[in-house]
């Protein structure tokens, strides 16, 4: 069948940030599915009116020019987010899907999957990566009373148009059944890891000679966005700490955001800047990969409310599980509880940061925790969180969702 699947921010592991809708849409194909991936162009460098096409690991992707980043302000996203919307609709509904298939955030994208299943007379399902607009009401993104208002309705006939729902994490779909959404028609497919890209690789640079700053010292990676919501100034207050501790210790910061700036401003003021921690900004994800390869253990950064990272499903963690490396968490949210019951993990004070040097100096030079907790990393990445069967997951909903509906697919419609 065609799947038009929607994805504002779509990349490839060439390019920075997460893959799951490139992983997914390239198994989806892999099954015999002709998948088309309406998304953005990040890599362009102004707006246009047109598309551009490519074909990545079997996937369809149209890419169309809608500037957006981390540093723009909430009316500059907004604007972003509608831009896209429009015309992503007249792009997806001219494809003519047997399906569709569209992936949150931001919530606006409900608007280009409802109308492109509207006018192919086919069904959509629904993709929950983040509790929109809960989250950004939470921050304080969302003030304005009407703003909420529109933001609420638009959350609910997403769900209300949608043949099914996916959800990320079992706290996810409970928020989904509690708008209204039977609980029936939501399954929990978690994020996944990537065994094949982060697993050991022979041809892989050896960073710590590349990078004569980390030689043989212990090393903790942090690889994300700098956002609000992620307090990655945590990192060079606690960098502050370990210089005192455990200078020996390296931390690494891969990324970009808003907040990038101030958080190398701070390090500076701390003097760690360059000392014990190393800000490398944004890189591809097959970078990614090597540095969490060579790191000890990853760290996961959240700030805020609860609702912000109670269900968090941050890329950087399945990625460190891949690769069999622990995680330390700032947050006891679902992710953080999951890798300490399995003993692949730490739960950091996220006030305390002096508390929180000790802990990860304690655990960085303890080499017997380190061998166990990287083996039940790669324990869960294998049996919990396999990319493959997740994606297997994936498609036997959508596949179920198209035969529970009964119209003849684009394939089988044709002589």
């Amino acid at each position: 069948m065609r799947i038009v699947y929607l994805h504002q921010y779509f990349v490839t592991p060439a390019m920075a940030g997460g893959v799951r809708s490139y992983e997914m849409a390239r198994r989806l194909a892999a099954r015999g599915h002709d998948v088309h991936v309406v998304t953005t162009d990040q890599e362009s460098r102004g707006a246009s009116d047109g598309w551009r096409e490519s074909v990545e690991c079997g996937v369809n992707v149209h890419w169309t020019s809608v500037p957006y980043d981390n540093t723009m302000s909430h009316a500059r996203r907004l604007r972003a987010f509608l831009t896209f919307a429009w015309s992503a609709s007249r792009r997806a509904s001219a494809l003519r899907p047997d399906l569709v298939f569209a992936t949150s955030t931001p919530l606006t994208i409900a608007l280009p999957a409802v109308y492109a299943a509207r006018r192919n007379a086919c069904p959509m399902v629904f993709e929950v990566r983040d509790l929109w607009p809960e989250v950004p009401i939470a921050i304080g993104a969302l003030r304005n009373p009407a703003t909420i208002a529109v933001a609420r309705w638009l959350e609910r006939f997403a769900y209300a148009n949608a043949a099914h729902v996916v959800a990320l994490t079992p706290g996810m779909k409970d928020h989904v059944v509690s708008v209204g959404c039977p609980a029936d028609r939501v399954s929990v497919i978690p994020n996944g890891c990537d065994l094949e890209l982060f697993g050991a690789d022979a041809s892989a640079p050896n960073l710590r000679e590349q990078f004569g700053w980390i030689g043989d010292r212990p090393l903790l990676v942090f690889c994300g966005t700098f956002g609000l919501v992620n307090g990655v100034d945590y990192l060079p207050k606690l960098c502050s700490h370990l210089l005192d501790i455990d200078p020996g210790i390296c931390v690494v910061a891969l990324g970009h955001g808003r907040e990038f700036e101030a958080v190398h401003r701070l390090a500076a003021q701390l003097a760690v800047l360059d000392q014990n921690f190393f800000m490398l900004g944004r890189v591809p994800k097959k970078e990614v990969a090597a540095w969490v390869r060579t790191a000890q253990m990853t760290i996961a950064l959240f700030t805020g409310p609860e609702i912000v990272w109670r269900d968090a499903v941050q890329n950087k963690f399945f990625d460190s599980l891949a690769a069999g490396r622990p995680v330390a968490n700032n947050f006891p949210g679902w992710q953080a509880k999951i890798a300490v019951e399995a003993g692949a993990g730490l739960i950091l004070d996220a006030h305390d940061t002096c508390s929180a040097a000790r802990t990860l100096a304690k655990h960085l030079r303890d080499a017997k925790w380190l061998e166990a907790a990287s083996r039940a990393a790669s324990d869960l990445a294998r049996t919990r969180f396999d990319r493959d069967f997740l994606a297997a997951d994936l498609a036997r909903v959508l596949e179920g969702v198209v035969r529970a509906d009964g119209t003849p697919t684009r394939l089988e419609r044709a002589p």
